[in-house]
């Protein structure tokens, strides 16, 4: 596969049917470094007609690939696993530049997002149906999972490598080609996983990439495509509307992991270091630019004062700076746009009463970059709270009494994650089972595994990604009725 690259021969190009080629029109976009505003390269800007044109590559591809015997899909996608780690710090440094992210945990993106095609080469070859009696027991009835057909995948620009493979990942297993619109801030990580694709020995069209900052031209010119019977989306709860209003006019078959407000629950028992260990982990894993970060942090009143010390004092710790520098702790916020919304947020808390524990600030110096935060004797009704901040702030909330902190809890129109503090294993369940989230993190602040089936519910999302359940995200069922 011909490639034109940046200077580190990154491609830059659409990825169409098998070859990189210039967009229609010739245009291009280009693409920075958020910690320095650098412009890293110059980018093939798609046009409807190129997106058309993936559709049409991944249609036509479609038959061979879901003829493949399951074990030739997954050896292939094992390959990709493979090299993926042989090129991790190449990816990582790539993901650094373009994203901002620290290097240490680029370079665990890189191994999560690998792993994907490792657990989908080993469910590629466990799309198993079914064969029952009929309650009446004159006939049987036989289900087959098939492959649904062309998917559109639309990812984020907070993690380019692993929210592309927990798509890519699956939809091949099942035997489904797919186009791929990344992220217009990130989408140099995508087309350098698809050098990688083609050399494991994907066919040439089985998967699409076309960067685009037409985003809504292009993908609504493509969910209107019969071809296209497929969309997994991961973004904004607000972008995901219009896309699933969309996607029901043909009725299109929709994965959406939407926004978070995820609340992280510490009770007076909890063990505090692992309470605190744990909220360093669900709230700054990439600079807090996280669906699944805490956002909010609710704790008990008799230990919130230790808590919110403890807390803002390992935030104050954190190193802050450009993410190549391996002593780098905490990276830029993605874009001026991410960072003012922050320090909105923040100034709407210390407005309303919040107490500044850390942080609040923005350092001087190029970049986007905010300070680790942490405010306490936050106001229930603060803003702060209502919205995803998606950045490094830790805005605590203190409770007093169970029910009272469920009810807050619960009170978002989001329920993609949770986090639960406590020694006592049955209020810890207790609570796990009334929170109203698709996940929840007990004891933990990670929940992410590709082995999990990862989503939301209300409006943070319809389906899941990842586990048995991510492959048949793209399937169809169909039940054969015999008898003999």
């Amino acid at each position: 596969m011909a490639t034109t690259g940046t200077k580190q021969g990154i491609p830059t190009r659409l990825a169409i049917g098998g070859r990189f080629r210039e967009a229609e029109r010739g245009e291009h976009f280009p693409v920075h470094d958020p910690a320095t505003g650098e412009t890293l390269a110059e980018v093939a800007d798609a046009t409807v007609d190129d997106g058309l044109d993936a559709v049409a590559a991944a249609h036509a591809a479609q038959p061979g690939w879901a003829g493949r015997p399951p074990r030739e899909r997954g050896e292939i996608l094992r390959r990709v696993f493979e090299l993926m780690l042989r090129d991790t710090d190449r990816i990582a440094e790539l993901i650094v530049r373009e994203n901002g992210k620290p290097v240490a945990e680029a370079r665990g993106e890189v191994a999560y997002a690998a792993e994907f095609f490792r657990w989908f080469a080993e469910e590629a070859v466990r799309n198993a149906g079914s064969l029952v009696a009929s309650p009446s027991g004159s006939g049987r009835i036989l289900v087959l999972h098939q492959p649904i057909g062309v998917a559109l995948l639309i990812t984020p620009w907070n993690f380019p490598a692993a929210m592309a493979t927990r798509k890519i990942a699956p939809a091949l297993a099942a035997g489904c080609a797919v186009v791929l619109k990344p992220a217009e801030q990130t989408p140099l990580t995508p087309l350098l996983l698809q050098e990688l694709l083609a050399e494991a020995g994907v066919p040439p069209g089985v998967v699409n990439v076309i960067p685009t900052t037409r985003n809504a031209d292009v993908t609504g010119a493509i969910l209107a495509d019969a071809r296209v019977r497929k969309l997994s989306f991961t973004g904004s709860t607000e972008v995901g509307r219009v896309l699933l209003a969309q996607a029901a006019k043909r009725v299109v078959k929709c994965s959406m992991e939407l926004g978070g407000n995820a609340p992280f629950l510490v009770f007076g028992d909890a063990d505090l270091d692992a309470a605190v260990d744990g909220a360093m982990i669900a709230k700054m894993r990439h600079n807090g630019e996280t669906c699944t970060a805490a956002n909010r942090f609710y704790v008990e009143a008799s230990v919130a004062e230790e808590f919110a010390g403890r807390l803002a004092q390992a935030m104050a710790a954190l190193k802050v700076g450009h993410g190549l520098d391996p002593r780098t702790q905490l990276g830029p916020l993605i874009d001026a746009c991410t960072r003012d919304k922050v320090e909105r947020l923040v100034g709407a808390a210390r407005a309303s009463g919040a107490r500044v524990r850390t942080g609040a600030m923005r350092p001087d110096g190029p970049g986007f970059f905010y300070a680790p935060t942490v405010l306490d004797r936050v106001a229930p009704d603060s803003p702060i709270l209502g919205e995803e901040i998606f950045g490094p702030v830790a805005p605590i909330v203190r409770f007093d009494d169970e029910r009272e902190v469920l009810r807050q809890a619960n009170d978002t129109e989001h329920g993609l994650v949770a986090y639960v503090f406590t020694r006592d294993l049955a209020r810890g369940l207790r609570v796990a089972e009334a929170l109203e989230s698709g996940m929840v993190g007990l004891n933990r602040g990670l929940v992410s595994d590709p082995a999990a089936p990862f989503g939301g519910v209300k409006q943070s999302g319809i389906g899941r990604e990842g586990g048995h359940l991510g492959l048949l995200e793209f399937c169809e069922t169909k039940y054969v009725a015999t008898g003999w």
